[in-house]
């Protein structure tokens, strides 16, 4: 019997940090969510902004929470503002590239270009 628990706890683990680290459920194109740094960027969004937040856990201020947004199902022609933390997804094409101060995802602080325009082409 404490096999089976113990077998029954551990999947339950896994289940909830799988769910803790997909992408957010029945996100409409265009929806912004909050994840903190350490999750990875689910197919079909961008990083729209970093910051920082205790509740991710680090102990000191480097950026450790984005917002992402959800760009699957937008309308050819779209253009969106993005951190070029993440890739742009297939059909997005990037336009321009400049600084902005909420695309600072390093502690190290640098003016180089760190965000992009989008524009979905197809």
């Amino acid at each position: 019997m404490t096999r089976f628990r113990t077998i029954g706890m551990t999947l339950a683990g896994a289940a909830a940090m799988f769910a803790l680290t997909t992408a957010p459920a029945h996100a409409a194109p265009g929806d912004v969510t909050t994840s903190c740094a350490s999750v990875l960027t689910p197919t079909g969004y961008v990083d729209v902004s970093w910051g920082y937040s205790s509740s991710c856990g680090t102990q000191n201020f480097s950026p450790n929470i984005k917002q992402i947004k959800q760009l699957t199902g937008l309308p050819v022609g779209t253009v969106v503002q993005a951190c070029a933390s993440t890739y742009q997804p297939a059909g997005w094409v990037q336009t321009s590239s400049y600084y902005s101060s909420s695309c600072r995802y390093s502690a190290t602080p640098s003016l180089n270009h760190n965000a992009w325009q989008l524009k979905r082409v197809s």
